[in-house]
């Protein structure tokens, strides 16, 4: 029964955890969908990022994907997951627009911004 009561409670405790906490103000301009060639990034005005990225290394297609809340904003890196399972952004160059379009450059990445940062429900079409 004890074993029952500790799974349930590390259950709720990681459930509690992995609620996002809304993007703070001075962070607002990396809320939306940001798209490369090989990756993109949406990130939720309630702080969630998903994360989608397709490398190719010698004739091998490799994947990787991040869902997961924001945990944290540590100078120029974003911080993504629950508990001590993260996974960290370089974000080398913050939101900046040139020619009327916005870019970001994360991990060595220029992504563009697409679409209306105010939409809460962007849909991701990977």
């Amino acid at each position: 029964m004890k074993s029952v009561f500790k799974s349930l409670l590390l259950i709720a405790i990681l459930l509690i955890s992995a609620c996002a906490k809304p993007v703070p103000e001075d962070k607002r301009e990396y809320i939306g969908y940001w798209h490369s060639k090989n990756m993109t990034i949406t990130i939720s005005a309630d702080g969630r990022l998903v994360y989608h990225r397709v490398r190719m290394k010698q004739g091998a297609k490799y994947t990787t994907k991040v869902d997961g809340p924001i945990k944290s904003y540590q100078g120029d890196e974003l911080v993504v997951g629950v508990l001590s399972l993260t996974t960290t952004f370089k974000v080398s160059r913050p939101p900046y627009q040139e020619d009327g379009q916005w870019f970001m450059v994360v991990d060595g990445v220029t992504l563009k911004l697409i679409g209306n940062r105010l939409n809460k429900s962007m849909k991701i079409n990977l």
